[in-house]
C-alpha cells in the first residue's frame, strides 16, 4: 500500500521521500545491513538499533534533515539522503550526504530522490547553497552530483575522518539560483521535472 502510513514529504514518478522515525527502523536497518559491503569504504551508516536511534536524535536537534527514499510501487526503502550541518543566517547552507541500497543501485532512484531533496532544500527550506564532499575514488557518487548540476569547487586533503582514517575529499556545490534556473524555469510540476532528470 502506497506510503504505509508514512509521513510523505515529496513524491516523484518512481520514488517518494518520507521522514525517518522509530517506526521506520526495521526498513532502514534491513537496507543498511544488506548493503554494508557496498557502502564501505565510502560511508558507514547505522546498522543496529542503537546507532539508528542516535541518528534520529541527531536529526531532532534541528541542524540536519533526514529523508528516506522509498519506491512508490512497493514502499521498499532504496536509499537515505541527509542535509547535514545546516547553518542559517548569512550562510544559509548545508552539506549533502547519501547512500543507496545495494539491491537497487543503478536504477535512477537516488537521482530522483536527490532531485526531490534538493527541491525541498532550495524551495521549502530556502537554503542558498548545498555542498557535497566526496572521496575522489567514489566514481558513482561523483557522477551523480555531476548529473544534478553540481560544480567542483576544490580539493580538501584529510577532510573527514571515516572509519578511523582522515580521508581526502573533493568539494562539489550548487547554489539555489543555479538549481532554480534548470529545474524551475518552465514552472513544471515536480513530477515532470524528476522525469526529465532521471
Amino acid at each position: 500500500m502506497f506510503g504505509r502510513r508514512r509521513k510523505i514529504i515529496s513524491k516523484g514518478g518512481s520514488v517518494y521521500l518520507f521522514a525517518p522515525t522509530r517506526d521506520a527502523a526495521d526498513d532502514f536497518l534491513s537496507m543498511t545491513t544488506a548493503s554494508t559491503k557496498f557502502h564501505e569504504p565510502w560511508v558507514f551508516p547505522p546498522t543496529d538499533l542503537n546507532r539508528y536511534k542516535a541518528y534520529l536524535e541527531r536529526l531532532s536537534k534541528g541542524n540536519a534533515y533526514g529523508f528516506l527514499v522509498a519506491r512508490i510501487d512497493d514502499d521498499t526503502v532504496v536509499g537515505v539522503i541527509n542535509i547535514n550541518d545546516i547553518i542559517l543566517g548569512g550562510f544559509q547552507s548545508g552539506s549533502l550526504g547519501y547512500y543507496a541500497s545495494a539491491a537497487f543501485c543503478g536504477r535512477g532512484y537516488m537521482t530522483e530522490g536527490l532531485v526531490l531533496v534538493l527541491d525541498h532544500a532550495f524551495v521549502t527550506l530556502e537554503l542558498h547553497r548545498i555542498e557535497a564532499n566526496i572521496q575522489p575514488a567514489n566514481a558513482a557518487s561523483l557522477a551523480l552530483v555531476r548529473r544534478l548540476g553540481f560544480r567542483k569547487e576544490g580539493f580538501s586533503p584529510a577532510f573527514l575522518r571515516i572509519d578511523g582514517e582522515w580521508r581526502d575529499h573533493e568539494r562539489w556545490a550548487i547554489l539555489n539560483e543555479e538549481w532554480m534556473a534548470v529545474h524551475h524555469q518552465d514552472g513544471a510540476a515536480p513530477d515532470a521535472r524528476v522525469s526529465q532528470v532521471v
